[in-house]
């Protein structure tokens, strides 16, 4: 099985070797679709073996990966941005993934890495179809924050892609979105959505509001797109400091599905900001005993099942007067964070000023 990697870039010289270099042995072919760099990164791409073509930008995304797929000659196809890599550790499973994969597989997802903190651990993810069967000719679909539509035999890997943002952020898909509302197109739900992020992104808090609304009014909506929308609303109404309006939206996503471990925090923050300190421990309990919905395409924030209750709960106790239950709690969010400032003040201080004695808390 021989695998073509499709790219579409546009000033990359700063990442586009970092990339290449993470995969190109995984590889079998390397299609690079430029769509106006003024920099070197053709040059470079080429220098690693890439095949080049060119598409003048029309500001839409999916026309872009669309050509690029179009290129490919392999029986597989994998997508990359230039500024994601592979890791050691997952360029061997990708190598064992590749020998082994069986020729029925319509697509394989991998895990996307969205951010990372200073020590490496994943703080959020969600899962992509990256590997896609060629003459399947799945299409991407969307001008901006595209997605690739696929079918058939769907197949979960552990492979992680990580996504080392390098540019500084830009206005250019909301631009994009006012443009296609300027010229009288109507926004599916999807687009809305995405559109209503980007003027959230661009801190139009009252616009984004509105937008969010209007999504949420919609039929043949994602859950995962509704869920977050009532997280972002709740996030502007915050902002606005209305916590009545943010507490609503937060409550709202429980129409939907089962609570989500984030909004539990956020609850549990609420009542502890108020002193309301058994319903705070409430919520950050019920947070720790969610786990992730398996096969689930939605960004997952792993703190909020894991460390970050378990370090709040470790202020819920200590204002309870509750010492040990705190430090308990405390050597909970180490091992997730053991590095993590706030674990490190909380040991000092349970060291110097305290009799607590606890080694070892993998049965507690």
């Amino acid at each position: 099985m021989e695998i073509s990697l499709c790219m579409i870039v546009k000033d990359e010289s700063n990442v586009i070797e970092r990339c290449l270099n993470s995969v190109r042995e995984l590889v079998d072919e390397i299609i690079i679709v430029d769509t106006g760099s003024c920099d070197d990164t053709v040059e470079k791409a080429k220098a690693l073996g890439a095949i080049i073509y060119n598409f003048k930008w029309i500001n839409d995304f999916s026309k872009a990966r669309n050509f690029s797929f179009s290129k490919a000659t392999k029986d597989y196809i994998l997508w990359l941005d230039a500024d994601d890599i592979l890791n050691e550790q997952d360029i061997c499973k990708f190598k064992f993934l590749k020998e082994n994969l069986d020729i029925n597989v319509d697509s394989v997802t991998m895990n996307y890495i969205l951010s990372t903190d200073e020590n490496g651990k994943y703080l959020t993810s969600l899962k992509r179809n990256r590997l896609v069967k060629r003459t399947n000719n799945f299409r991407w679909i969307g001008s901006v924050h595209e997605y690739l539509e696929v079918y058939g035999n769907i197949i979960n890997s552990d492979i992680n892609i990580i996504h080392k943002k390098e540019k500084e952020y830009s206005n250019r898909n909301l631009l994009i979105f006012e443009e296609l509302v300027s010229n009288g197109k109507t926004l599916s739900a999807r687009d809305l959505f995405y559109y209503a992020n980007e003027l959230f992104d661009n801190n139009r808090y009252d616009d984004s509001i509105k937008e969010y609304k209007k999504f949420l009014s919609m039929e043949e909506t994602w859950i995962e797109d509704v869920i977050l929308a009532c997280s972002r609303l709740a996030d502007c109404y915050n902002y606005k400091n209305d916590i009545e309006n943010e507490i609503k939206y937060i409550l709202e996503s429980f129409k939907y599905d089962m609570p989500r471990p984030e909004f539990c925090c956020r609850l549990g923050y609420k009542f502890l900001q108020e002193d309301k300190l058994d319903p705070a421990i409430y919520w950050y309990e019920t947070a720790i005993n969610l786990v992730p919905k398996e096969n689930n395409l939605s960004i997952i924030n792993h703190d909020t099942y894991t460390y970050l209750p378990w370090i709040q709960l470790c202020v819920c106790y200590f204002k309870k007067g509750n010492i040990e239950k705190a430090y308990i709690c405390n050597e909970m969010a180490a091992k997730y964070k053991p590095n993590d400032k706030y674990v490190k003040h909380n040991r000092e201080y349970f060291n110097n000023n305290t009799s607590i004695k606890i080694t070892d808390i993998k049965n507690s």
